[in-house]
């Protein structure tokens, strides 16, 4: 039952970071490159065409897969590494509370789900199986090795 309420809790809380970041990407997405690639450069982010097109996929592509529990790691450091930029771009000076805090506890909340984001996720299913898969032909062959030693030992 634990466990259960562990994933679902997982679960909701995908949800709702990708909700935020999903909420930003669109109103991204509907700006264009070309403005949001002119908004970083305007707060000093390098490359800001470049950073615009990856913030821009990871907030909405990244998002879908966050709901369905896809490249959760990938998705958690992506989400991260948006959250650190707007803080050190945008926000930093105006201090924790008036400033950075919500893009702190996203991107730290993002980083801790994408790497555990419980049993109600693809990940999981695929490589939840893998991983089962590789502790049973492990286990097995620890067990033939077991058996083989036993057999061919001097009575």
């Amino acid at each position: 039952m634990y466990g259960r309420i562990q994933d679902l809790a997982a679960l909701i809380g995908r949800v709702g970071i990708a909700v935020v970041f999903l909420a930003y990407g669109i109103d991204k997405w509907e700006a264009g490159v070309s403005a949001t690639a002119e908004m970083m450069e305007g707060s000093g982010v390098p490359l800001p065409t470049a950073a615009a097109v990856f913030v821009m996929i990871v907030e909405v592509v990244g998002s879908i897969a966050f709901v369905i529990g896809l490249f959760l790691p990938l998705v958690g450091i992506g989400y991260a590494v948006i959250g650190l930029g707007a803080i050190y771009y945008v926000q930093l000076d105006a201090g924790l509370v008036d400033g950075y805090a919500l893009e702190l506890a996203l991107a730290l909340a993002a980083l801790a789900i994408g790497f555990n984001g419980g049993r109600f996720s693809v990940d999981h299913l695929v490589f939840g199986r893998i991983r089962a898969n590789r502790k049973a032909r492990k286990h097995a062959a620890a067990h033939t090795a077991a058996t083989s030693e036993a057999e061919s030992a001097p009575e």
